[in-house]
């Protein structure tokens, strides 16, 4: 039985080889080289982007036609399945098109190498990882920023005194969540994809990452997937999913006027689950 187990194990090892198709390997263009400073703006465009994770697979993001303008703050909103985090999905390209096209500043993010498209990214996600190993290396991997660059960055995630005091201990959701805003900060990308980022963590933490996002990434374009509605009323804009198409895409304050809006439902529905606090 144990000589059969490990032999099964060597069968799917030789699956995963030879039957999964790696990353990129799509129908996509001519891979270009762009420059150390791209993008510039951080604006996006989806041109009637159409994505299913796989070939016979129903659309997961249909038609997609909209723009996010440099430095814009976008929120992103939507039921389950409505197609919020197939969005991140394609902005990253872990899935390639099956139409349309996403621009970065003009540039075809299927026309260039994945290595400089996320590289150029940012993503702060939901649940915050760390891996075992120094704050240095979990910050800044590559060794490519000074140390004082790493205490500068964080300082603006209020983590610089709880690092040098640190034990090398137990650290908090909260912490880890700092840290992971501290990576971003110091990759100084232009665009910001945050997954809730505070939606595991303590009132006094969700506090201090919002002071910091506010602060620290005020000219980078930020989209926010929200799963509570509040912590995007103050944003730019607000892109309403439903089934992968775009269903509302205004400002906060305009949608919440229009009582038969999804974003006015989803809101109400957000605010009587809330717990009341006496």
């Amino acid at each position: 039985m144990e000589v059969e187990a490990r032999f099964i194990s060597v069968e799917r090892l030789l699956e995963y080889i030879t039957g999964c198709e790696s990353e990129g390997s799509g129908p996509v263009g001519q891979v270009d080289q762009v420059s150390e400073d791209w993008p510039r703006c951080g604006a996006i465009t989806f041109q009637d982007y159409q994505m299913r994770y796989s070939q016979n697979s129903p659309v997961v993001l249909n038609g997609l036609q909209l723009h996010v303008s440099g430095g814009e703050k976008l929120g992103i909103v939507g039921k389950t399945g409505s197609g919020k985090s197939s969005l991140a999905a394609a902005l990253f390209r872990l899935v390639e098109p099956a139409a349309g096209r996403i621009l970065i500043d003009g540039v075809d993010i299927t026309s260039i190498s994945l290595s400089d498209l996320r590289r150029k990214l940012s993503i702060i996600p939901q649940d915050p990882v760390l891996f075992t190993g120094t704050v240095r290396y979990n910050l800044d991997p590559f060794s490519v920023h000074s140390d004082e660059e790493v205490w500068a960055a964080l300082e603006k995630t209020y983590m610089k005194d709880t690092v040098r005091l640190s034990d090398e201990g137990t650290v908090s959701a909260g912490q880890r969540q700092l840290m992971c805003l501290s990576r971003a900060l110091l990759r100084n990308s232009k665009i910001i994809l945050l997954d809730e980022a505070s939606a595991s963590v303590d009132a006094e933490t969700d506090s201090l990452i919002q002071i910091t996002i506010r602060d620290s990434f005020q000219h980078c374009t930020t989209l926010t997937i929200a799963h509570r509605i509040h912590t995007i009323l103050q944003v730019d804009r607000v892109l309403v999913l439903d089934h992968g198409q775009v269903i509302e895409f205004d400002h906060p304050d305009v949608l919440k006027q229009r009582p038969d809006s999804l974003f006015s439902s989803l809101l109400q529905t957000h605010r009587s689950v809330m717990p009341r606090t006496n």
